[in-house]
């Protein structure tokens, strides 16, 4: 049965204990008027809350030895993330070279990859009009040449492509094929990260499941845009930051004195002024921050989000260690390095991923520098080049106000209101699977399943309860992942914007739902009536989440439907 642990420990929201909680304060004067102690986990545990003991009782009704059933239970903490992985892959890989088209934006991004691949920056292609059916034939013309093209977006997202096309070429499959995978290994990281969240390798798998489910995020698995490159790093980096808040905390806790009844207590000396030692997991994270950047720029804003979470983490802990002043405790012992560790390390890799423009003669703006003097001449004319072509880039971005059909405000985005047609045909009848006597339909809707979306709208009404009333800190992280994928784009409001920058926050839309299921499901302590209800509830919920995701799946992946079965899947005139 999941658990959602009353996790005292505290970082953005956990129930906190007083720096001078030790034997002779405050408790020992509230005995006077009758307060009787109750029992209270061990600080070492409150810091790092220990993975329970994984079950037998599931595998024992299958009817395995103890021991088969012991070793099963071990290995279930990998062995369940990694079926629903297997899952998530195959409906990401099944017919991925399908359709044979160049979808959507497709047509800047798979082009600029392959560009980047054959000459180490974005060249010119002609009208895509062109350019996209003479890639499509047989046989294939790749009409590329060498001068430098003005891009909107950094390259990393472009290089991920690429080591597709190198390894399949210039195709559908070869272009898709690592957003596949990277979707596919999203599903797995949300499921590990999941577990050590809420400390249940069902809740993580449950997580990691509902994701797998999620039309958006399997059809920007199935496509080879940029946004899904940039969750898959932004999910890496805040996983990288759970294994470091867990580790920080171990090194914290064996450096408090333990009692003569052998228990680790808050100790105000050793709480402002141990050290949490070398941190190589925010180091990684910082890199992969700088990944999520260089992909697209709204990368920055969970580097900005994380750097305050990750602050807020290290007051919590050195406050159940006993600090006496935890914020200036982290301010001379955490906060420096904290910074350093994602800040720099992000904007050194941003740098690093531009080494192919660096290194080429006719990249676009490459030399714009070179001759120029000025207050800032000190600094190298490559770096000043790179300056000036990004700023052009901003200009561009905070600028573009073209009206399309599908652009959205970000106030209809949880709610589905207006998805992103990316693919439609009309086959004929007896064409591509479509009947003789039907007009038929083939389209790739950029859809969230509705009833997990509709559902994470209520999940995180109920994580805003827990952060802000119960201090849960998990609450106040995975709200933070939201936060910071939703909404600075309330700031460009009157910008040409899309729904389906939404993926980028979907990993913790999941994460919410679990976490609302997991409460639902009922406390360990619970009558075995409340459980078996819950349990049907929970699974009630996971069923109409399965079943509606079913339903959308031949307009997720441009199966060819008759058209009437099409339009009644668009529920709402602004889905079509």
């Amino acid at each position: 049965m999941p658990v959602i642990r009353e996790d005292t420990s505290p970082s953005v929201d956990g129930p906190e204990v007083l720096a001078s909680a030790e034997p002779g304060s405050w408790e020992r004067r509230l005995r006077r008027f009758g307060h009787v102690e109750g029992p209270r986990a061990s600080v070492r545990d409150r810091l790092v809350v220990p993975f329970p003991e994984p079950g037998l009782r599931p595998w024992r009704i299958l009817g395995l030895s103890p021991g088969t059933a012991a070793r099963l239970a071990r290995w279930s903490g990998w062995g369940g993330p990694l079926l629903v992985a297997l899952f998530a892959g195959v409906l990401r890989f099944w017919r991925l070279g399908d359709p044979r088209a160049v979808v959507f934006d497709e047509t800047y991004y798979a082009k600029d990859a392959w560009a980047m691949l054959r000459l180490g920056y974005e060249g010119t292609w002609p009208d895509r009009k062109i350019a996209d059916p003479q890639i499509l034939a047989h046989p294939q013309v790749i009409p590329l040449s060498d001068g430098g093209a003005f891009v909107a977006h950094p390259p990393t997202g472009k290089w991920v492509i690429a080591a597709g096309e190198w390894m399949f070429g210039l195709t559908p499959f070869g272009w898709r094929f690592m957003t596949a995978a990277l979707g596919t290994l999203s599903v797995l990281m949300l499921c590990r990260t999941g577990r050590r969240l809420f400390r249940s390798t069902l809740l993580g798998c449950l997580a990691g499941m509902l994701l797998a489910m999620d039309g958006l995020q399997l059809v920007m698995s199935r496509v080879a845009l940029l946004d899904l490159v940039v969750s898959f790093f932004v999910l890496a980096a805040f996983g990288c930051l759970l294994i470091d808040r867990d580790a920080a905390r171990a090194r914290l806790a064996a450096a408090l004195p333990v009692g003569e009844d052998g228990r680790v207590r808050p100790h105000g000396p050793t709480g402002d002024q141990a050290g949490t030692g070398l941190r190589p997991w925010r180091l990684a994270a910082g890199v992969c921050l700088g990944l999520a950047a260089s992909t697209k720029w709204n990368g920055l804003y969970f580097l900005a989000f994380f750097v305050v979470l990750t602050l807020l983490w290290d007051i919590g802990a050195r406050r159940v260690a006993g600090a006496y002043r935890p914020f200036h405790a982290v301010l001379r012992r955490d906060a420096g390095w904290s910074v350093l560790s994602l800040v720099p390390v992000a904007v050194v890799t941003y740098v690093a991923t531009w080494t192919g423009w660096f290194l080429s003669d006719d990249g676009y703006g490459r030399h714009w520098a070179e001759g120029r003097g000025g207050p800032w001449a000190w600094i190298p004319a490559p770096l000043r080049s790179l300056w000036h072509y990004e700023h052009a880039v901003y200009v561009f971005n905070v600028g573009l106000h073209s009206p399309h059909k599908y652009q959205s405000n970000p106030w209809s985005w949880l709610i589905l209101g207006r998805p992103v047609l990316f693919h439609y045909e009309s086959p004929k009848p007896g064409v591509d699977g479509c009947g003789t006597t039907v007009d038929c339909s083939q389209t790739i809707l950029a859809l969230g399943t509705p009833a997990l979306w509709w559902s994470a709208c209520g999940a995180l009404g109920y994580l805003l309860y827990r952060w802000a009333l119960r201090r849960d800190w998990r609450a106040g992280a995975v709200l933070c992942g939201v936060g910071a994928g939703y909404l600075p784009w309330f700031l460009y409001q009157d910008r040409t914007i899309f729904s389906f920058y939404a993926v980028v926050f979907v990993p913790y839309l999941c994460l919410a739902v679990a976490m609302t299921l997991g409460a639902l499901w009922g406390p360990p302590g619970a009558t075995g009536r409340r459980r078996v209800q819950g349990a049907v509830a929970v699974g009630a919920v996971v069923l109409l989440i399965a079943w509606n995701f079913i339903y959308f799946f031949p307009i997720y992946t441009g199966q060819t439907i008759p058209y009437a079965d099409w339009h009644a899947r668009m529920w709402f005139d602004t889905w079509i």
